[in-house]
């Protein structure tokens, strides 16, 4: 799955120079499933408070699904989304995001969540093909 990147930000890669709200513009029109999915986990986090919050439904369609691999696969599309979220990403399957705050309070429940225990822990038959 590809970003529909306009000719002007394009330009602006090939000059060396990409701002990068533009690049995050271009994600959130590009995979607007993933970016839903995002975005309404931050403003859970800011709503409930908590450790994190994460996403445990599975996405409507194959496109969806394969927005958010694209979007958390790709280290400059995740790294860019943590920077304008100010949040860390983690993700274990197809489907299951989850967002921790910034800060070093973060850090064991964030090792945890990404553990390969945790990982184990989180396969079942249903989500073998997803």
């Amino acid at each position: 799955m590809s970003l529909d990147v306009s000719p002007a930000l394009l330009e602006q890669a090939e000059r060396g120079e990409v701002d990068e709200a533009e690049f995050v513009d271009c994600v959130r029109t590009s995979l607007p499933y993933a970016w839903e999915m995002v975005s309404s986990l931050v403003a859970q986090l800011k709503v409930d408070g908590g450790p994190f919050a994460d996403n445990q439904t599975p996405p409507p369609d194959e496109q969806a699904r394969g927005q958010l691999l694209r979007a958390l696969a790709s280290d400059a599309i995740r790294g860019a989304l943590q920077r304008h979220f100010g949040v860390r990403l983690a993700f274990q399957n197809c489907h299951r995001v989850a967002v921790f705050p910034l800060g070093a309070e973060s850090d064991e429940r964030l090792a945890r969540f990404t553990s390969v225990r945790a990982q184990l822990l989180n396969q079942s038959p249903e989500l073998r093909d997803c």
